[in-house]
């Protein structure tokens, strides 16, 4: 969730005094009021609606809500002009393989137009962004910049430029030394042989993204009337998406939104507001939301969302990456409609609930394990081959795998396991504090033998860093211990490729291997760049429970 900051005089301008039934239907369009002071106001922006971080972005989506301006907004793009061009260099792949980028010209900025596109591109990247690991974004003055661009990975040493407000030039690992947004972006390049830069046909550097834009072709000023934008990051959809965002943020600002040509071999061009088709059906959306729609009434709630609606197909904004399915437009038909006119009935049923007693005791797993000190966890059920099999050392073993159809992401499989994500969060905490104790409790998916069905099964996994064999079966002897349980351990016969030989001991219960603990394969470690020892377990609940 995310807080942005609105100058309430001129949401009072553009939409009315901020009185109690105004507060309200904010409310009901799903971004809360916060706090409302004498000049300002605050809402709760949560993730799924990223493109409401900047106030035309909000702007442009309440106005339809309210019924003034309603349908999907359209945006002119001009096509590409001479070297509008990005030259996307083979060594940024293994860095920051992707960049989307835009030029807006003819814009007249001011103090708070430049304030709101810092903040709105600073929420970016907290939110949708990951802390810019996923998007990090930059935004250029043109009058300073010679086209076309380069984007490529040189050596640290070999960066020279005067990073933002600041009066003399550094080299790409000084900046990650001594400026403070260096210091704090410093690990989304550690251990990497060469750092990515945006340079321009002057031989001049943009700026070495995520970390920080150059002094002198990197500051807005409100006499910038041309600029260049980038997204860069690891997920090319997801980068598109948020320059869409951008580019017509700064469009509703006044400027005129200009393609960019991207030579990734191939030839890309962006940005493309093009909008998504996704089909919705009457019956599925009565259905679930328990109500009795007409066409014509879903065609009004769904066009207040911002959408158009054209027998039974909805366009979607290229802006809205919260929207992947059907079930999010009828999420949006709901929100339209309004949740307070919804009659809430008692089902007809006569039983008693209670807590599923599996659930009991996981709860009470939890407990303990929390207060031995350590950290719960909860990652997604979706994962990738590389983290899942490449990592883990299980090439070899040809690791039969769940995947998902038509996935947007780089998640395109169901988790086998919850020891590599364990260990992906400890990769991902290598420079935070020692000792880190995690655990994660949570389901895995595998298919039955001789069957296409997919089977649930609950897992407990907890790792210690640093850690050893003793420590570990220290933790699971007391976790055993406190809910009155006894455990024994054996040698392992088939040991896993990620753990070390004669360190893996399977976990015996009522005569069942229930999974193993052991210390991680230096190797394994090595893969996922974690600097210190790691011990874990992993238990199979249902055999528990």
């Amino acid at each position: 969730m995310a807080v942005i900051t609105f100058n309430k005089k001129q949401f009072e301008r553009d939409f009315g005094k901020l009185h109690d039934d105004m507060q309200n239907k904010i409310a009901m369009f799903g971004t809360p009021v916060e706090s409302i002071k004498k000049e300002d106001f605050q809402l709760e922006i949560f993730p799924n609606r990223s493109d409401l971080l900047s106030y035309h972005g909000f702007k442009r989506a309440f106005l339809s809500f309210l019924g003034r301006k309603t349908g999907l907004k359209e945006y002119k793009v001009n096509k590409p002009e001479k070297n509008y061009s990005i030259i996307i260099d083979s060594s940024v792949k293994d860095v920051r393989p992707y960049t989307a980028c835009a030029i807006v010209k003819k814009l007249r900025l001011d103090d708070d137009k430049i304030k709101e596109l810092i903040e709105t591109q600073e929420k970016l990247h907290a939110t949708i962004g990951r802390k810019r690991k996923k998007v990090a974004i930059g935004i250029y003055p043109m009058e300073k910049i010679k086209l076309p661009i380069k984007f490529k990975a040189i050596e640290p040493d070999q960066i020279k430029f005067t990073p933002l407000e600041m009066d003399r030039e550094l080299s790409g690992l000084e900046i990650l030394q001594k400026h403070p947004a260096g210091k704090e972006y410093a690990h989304l390049l550690a251990g990497k042989a060469k750092f990515p830069v945006f340079i321009d046909a002057n031989n001049h550097v943009l700026s070495m993204p995520a970390i920080i834009n150059s002094h002198l072709t990197g500051k807005l000023t409100s006499k910038t009337e041309d600029v260049f934008v980038e997204c860069s990051g690891d997920d090319f959809e997801i980068l598109k998406k948020c320059l869409n965002m951008i580019v017509t943020t700064l469009d509703e600002m006044g400027g005129e939104i200009y393609q960019m040509v991207l030579y990734y071999g191939k030839k890309k061009i962006t940005p493309d507001l093009t909008p998504k088709k996704i089909k919705i059906s009457l019956e599925n959306t009565n259905k679930l939301l328990g109500i009795e729609l007409k066409e014509k009434e879903i065609k009004k709630l769904v066009e207040k969302m911002g959408h158009n609606y054209d027998n039974g197909s909805v366009e979607v904004a290229s802006w809205r990456v919260d929207i992947l399915h059907e079930v999010d437009i009828i999420e949006d038909v709901a929100i339209a409609y309004g949740y307070e006119n919804f009659v809430p009935e008692i089902p007809k049923i006569a039983t008693v609930g209670e807590e599923d007693k599996k659930e009991i005791i996981k709860k009470k797993l939890s407990e303990i394990l929390s207060g031995l000190g350590m950290v719960e966890v909860s990652n997604y059920h979706l994962t990738n081959k590389r983290d899942q099999i490449e990592k883990m050392n299980l090439i070899e073993k040809q690791e039969e795998v769940i995947e998902v159809e038509g996935s947007k992401t780089e998640y395109t499989i169901l988790r086998k396991n919850l020891a590599h994500l364990l260990l992906k969060n400890f990769s991902e905490n290598v420079d935070s504090e020692y000792p880190q104790e995690l655990f994660e409790i949570g389901k895995v998916f595998c298919l039955e033998k001789g069957k296409e069905n997919i089977k649930e099964k609950n897992m407990l996994a907890a790792g210690i860093s640093p850690g050893n064999f003793t420590k570990i079966k220290q933790v699971l002897g007391y976790l055993f211990r406190m809910i009155g349980k006894e455990i024994i351990f054996k040698e392992a016969k088939e040991i896993p490729p990620y753990f070390i030989e004669g360190r893996t001991a399977e976990i015996i219960f009522k005569d069942k291997k229930i999974g193993f603990i052991s210390e991680v394969h230096p190797k394994t470690l090595k893969n996922w760049r974690i600097k210190m020892p790691v011990a874990l377990f992993e238990i199979d609940l249902e055999k528990f429970l």
